[in-house]
């Protein structure tokens, strides 16, 4: 675990951003483990599988072929060789990927592969439960927060870069059911492990927080 670094944190609070630029200034390679509950939910909704069905959503994970392509910038997720990077960012895949992470049969499968694709590498690994449940041994862990507005603001920006029409008042609405769909889960709830930086980014750029992480790592 010398060469993992964990970065948790809800969404809208700059992690995935922190977490690419964080590895290019270091050379580790980014581990997106939201992509992947992303990729779960979509096969399952692909396949008709009831999202309440643990047994069968276990059956997705173990059958998933997933594979990062660390040539782009950021990195590209490819399930069966299809690239599923922009499919997975929907508003829908978003919810949906908060209900199967919920899913006892999903977080020990997701757990197990995300562990698989780290051993013995350098790693920023960026998630929900990185520092808590994945990789608890992790020499360094942080924690991203931000007010939800400004998480909501940064959201709705993404969402508009994307091409795709939204409106602020909702996006906020859905950022507050998943903070709540995360934090209240009895599996793997979302919170800052015990010995995790906790930093704020509500007042914070992206390069800031890397400095405050970089500043962090040298002490």
């Amino acid at each position: 675990m010398n060469h993992i670094i964990t970065i948790d944190g809800p969404a809208g609070s700059g992690k995935s951003t922190v977490s690419r630029m964080l590895a290019k200034r270091i050379g580790y390679s980014y581990l997106d483990t939201g992509a992947m509950y992303r990729a779960v939910a979509l096969v399952a909704k692909r396949k008709s599988v009831d999202f309440r069905d643990g047994e069968g959503l276990g059956r997705v994970c173990r059958s998933l072929d997933l594979q990062f392509d660390r040539e782009e910038d950021p990195p590209r997720l490819l399930l069966c060789g299809e690239d599923i990077s922009e499919l997975i960012r929907s508003p829908e895949l978003d919810m949906l990927s908060s209900k199967v992470s919920a899913v006892g049969e999903v977080r020990q499968a997701m757990t197990d592969l995300q562990r698989k694709m780290a051993k013995g590498g350098r790693f920023v690994a960026e998630g929900r439960d990185m520092g808590t449940v994945v990789f608890p041994e992790a020499n360094w862990k942080f924690y991203l927060t931000a007010s939800i507005e400004v998480r909501a603001e940064r959201r709705y920006k993404e969402v508009l870069a994307r091409g795709e029409a939204a409106q602020k008042d909702v996006v906020k609405a859905d950022l507050k059911k998943r903070d709540d769909n995360d934090r209240m889960r009895p599996l793997s709830p979302l919170r800052p492990a015990e010995d995790a930086l906790t930093i704020d980014s509500t007042a914070l750029t992206a390069e800031a927080v890397v400095e405050v992480i970089l500043n962090y790592l040298k002490t």
